[in-house]
């Protein structure tokens, strides 16, 4: 159009016409330059994304309320609301999505234990299970990795691998569908305990590491604290008579010697008296072997009286020391200052008396136990043995005995191990020598007697207070980046101090060994938390 040729022609209206449609064309000519996009692109499942959100943080972007959403994404696994993490398949599972292809995987514990299941899709549209391909590596958190093969079932592939506990791990697939592969992983962190290093040692956990160990398996018998016979004495008078006087209680401690009883006996008095008789003959004997000697030696007199005397002298003598044994023989002292018929019962050596059957002015037999007086400073520990036991015990065996009633231990040797077996029992009788400084053990006490039954090399032990027990079931908290995971796990023997574990751990693994339980209260608080 030439504007020149008819200027009069365009008035003020004109004008403005012109003028619109010269802004019509530049806005429609930056739309073309634009590639004509006027809005927002999607991502592709449905969700706007604003190309300036790139410049932007989140809180300053989608303001306050977004910003709180993700710390409270901090406190749960990237898989259950967090942006990145991937989105959810038709089956409840983790979908991840290269292009047109997109691989479901979920874990699943149909049938009694978790399995992988894993669905493909093409441009969201089913991939039958014989059509696809999948590898997959499993990495643990104390670094273990295990390669996961699969097999159809049904409509979807499953691992023909259990995925046992603890589910704590990355697991690297790679899915083929045709020409096309995707690849992605699959994480998991159920049921970790995250503990910082300055909280677990201001909680007191200390870190061990799992190790072969010589570990003693040990046998338990039922056992009862005796007296130890061989110093316990069953005080008897040995002679009748009537009880004088009693200066010793039952439980009082006496010494070697000590004055028990005084007992008047006839038999003692007829015994001294013919000690004292003997005595008498015996001065007479000897006076009269002197006078004959010196008599023979001067000639005076004969010597067959000499003779004579010498042999009355050598009977006098005999019939004294004979006299003199007999009161020994009894207990009684030859000579007594306060009366013939005296005899006194004394300790035989230092105890306790721990029976009494004597009262003053009782009659008593000479076979009357009337006193038991016991060392108590060394007792026996009576065990009874199975048969089947009997080799595993052995002379001079150092065992350990514990208390039912109180808290209270002690080592002994066995001392004896009977070769009789009961008719009734069925068991043999084993004596154990036990010290008892104190008087802690006494007679008539229930034990429990531990001996070492067997000594044996294991691969994996852990310490016995790294134990725990979760669902019934044993188990350990393996320490990992940034805290601890449950690891189940099967033992075996076990002295006390370690452990064996026969499965559900290798040698040179970290885990929480004293103070393993604020491990596991943290984790029932974790559990109470996520309960909703």
């Amino acid at each position: 159009m030439n504007f020149n040729k008819n200027p009069a022609k365009f008035g003020k209206q004109q004008l403005t016409a012109i003028a619109a449609i010269l802004i019509v064309g530049t806005g429609a000519a930056a739309y073309i330059l634009n590639g004509g996009k006027s809005k927002p692109e999607g991502d592709g499942h449905g969700h706007e994304q604003h190309s300036e959100a790139k410049e932007h943080a989140d809180g300053e972007h989608h303001g306050a309320k977004a910003a709180d959403a993700h710390d409270h994404d901090k406190g749960h696994a990237d898989d259950e609301h967090h942006e990145k993490a991937p989105g959810k398949g038709p089956h409840g599972g983790s979908l991840f999505a290269d292009g047109d292809a997109s691989v479901e995987v979920a874990l699943s514990e149909v049938g009694g234990e978790p399995h992988f299941q894993v669905w493909g899709f093409n441009k969201n549209q089913p991939v039958a299970a014989n059509q696809m391909k999948i590898i997959a590596t499993l990495t643990r958190a104390d670094g273990e990795r295990m390669d996961v093969s699969f097999g159809t079932d049904g409509a979807e592939l499953k691992s023909w691998q259990a995925i046992e506990e603890p589910h704590v791990f990355d697991a690297a697939f790679v899915a083929t569908m045709g020409q096309q592969t995707v690849r992605f992983t699959f994480s998991r962190e159920e049921g970790k305990i995250e503990l910082n290093d300055a909280q677990i040692k201001a909680a007191g956990i200390s870190i061990a590491t799992s190790a072969p160990a010589r570990i003693k398996s040990s046998m338990q018998l039922p056992g009862e604290i005796r007296f130890n016979e061989d110093r316990t004495a069953h005080v008897v008078p040995r002679v009748a008579g009537v009880v004088e006087s009693v200066a010793a209680n039952l439980g009082q401690p006496v010494k070697k010697g000590q004055l028990l009883a005084v007992i008047a006996s006839s038999t003692v008095s007829e015994q001294r008296s013919e000690f004292l008789s003997a005595q008498k003959r015996l001065a007479l004997a000897k006076t009269t072997f002197d006078r004959e000697k010196k008599l023979w030696e001067e000639k005076i007199s004969a010597e067959q009286d000499y003779l004579q005397a010498q042999q009355a002298l050598r009977e006098a003598e005999i019939a004294v020391a004979n006299s003199q044994q007999k009161l020994v023989a009894l207990g009684a002292i030859p000579s007594a200052t306060t009366g013939l018929n005296r005899y006194e019962l004394r300790a035989p050596f230092d105890g306790v008396i721990v029976e009494k059957h004597i009262a003053m002015g009782e009659s008593v037999k000479e076979d009357a136990q009337v006193f038991t007086v016991s060392d108590l400073s060394s007792v026996w520990a009576e065990i009874s043995v199975p048969a089947r036991d009997l080799p595993l015990v052995r002379v001079g065996e150092t065992v350990s005995i514990k208390a039912f009633a109180f808290d209270s231990k002690a080592a002994g040797k066995v001392a004896y191990v009977g070769a009789l077996i009961g008719e009734q029992t069925r068991t043999a009788l084993a004596r154990v020598t036990l010290a008892n400084p104190q008087g802690v053990w006494r007679p008539g006490l229930f034990v429990n007697v531990e001996l070492t039954a067997a000594e044996n090399e294991v691969p994996v032990s852990v310490s016995a207070d790294a134990i725990q027990t979760l669902a019934d079931k044993p188990a350990i908290f393996l320490k990992v980046k940034g805290g601890f995971v449950a690891q189940p796990v099967e033992t075996g023997r076990s002295d006390g101090k370690l452990t064996e574990v026969v499965k559900g751990l290798k040698a040179g693994a970290s885990y929480a060994a004293a103070g393993s339980f604020v491990v596991k209260s943290e984790l029932g608080k974790a559990s109470a938390e996520h309960s909703h």
